[in-house]
């Protein structure tokens, strides 16, 4: 049977920590685990409201691929976003859990070039919302994961977190 680079990974972690400290290593909290949701390939239609950033508008595809990494500690996110057959859009998202504050938080970067995007937020119920707040910029990112092998994502610009106004809607579907 091949090794995965998952399984090839922890066998090297496995080699490097004594077998009697293994019993005692950190285990991925309830909290952690609740990402396992998110995991998977997903791909779907984007809706893109006028913006500063788009002034028109328009459909896009958005492809997501959420992989679980760092022994269950983090979702990794891989997008890109298509329109008229080309990729116009390029994101990397790291996902965590801080289970002392009982907190999710995105580091999120794209092809944008801006400094790293810091999210934080939670679950309520099967709906994730992250916010992220900033002089000028204020952004809410919200998912939906109450229909089985759907992903319904919603993102708000606000330049002051108090007027809302939505950038982007999205139903993607598990693909993988």
């Amino acid at each position: 049977m091949p090794t995965t680079r998952a399984s090839a990974f922890e066998q090297t972690v496995r080699s490097c920590v004594p077998r009697e400290r293994t019993k005692d290593m950190p285990r991925p909290s309830s909290g952690h685990l609740a990402l396992q949701k998110m995991e998977g390939t997903w791909e779907g239609q984007e809706t893109m409201h006028p913006s500063q950033w788009d002034p028109k508008g328009g459909v896009a595809i958005g492809r997501n691929r959420h992989t679980l990494g760092l022994g269950g500690f983090a979702l990794i996110i891989d997008y890109e976003q298509e329109r008229d057959g080309k990729v116009t859009f390029t994101g990397h998202g790291v996902y965590t859990y801080d289970p002392s504050k009982n907190q999710y938080c995105l580091h999120w970067f794209d092809c944008l070039g801006s400094p790293p995007e810091v999210f934080v937020g939670g679950f309520d119920g099967d709906v994730m919302t992250l916010t992220h707040g900033g002089p000028g910029m204020h952004a809410r990112m919200t998912y939906d994961l109450s229909i089985p092998n759907t992903l319904r994502g919603q993102m708000e610009m606000s330049p002051d977190g108090e007027e809302w106004k939505v950038l982007f809607e999205a139903v993607y579907k598990r693909t993988g």
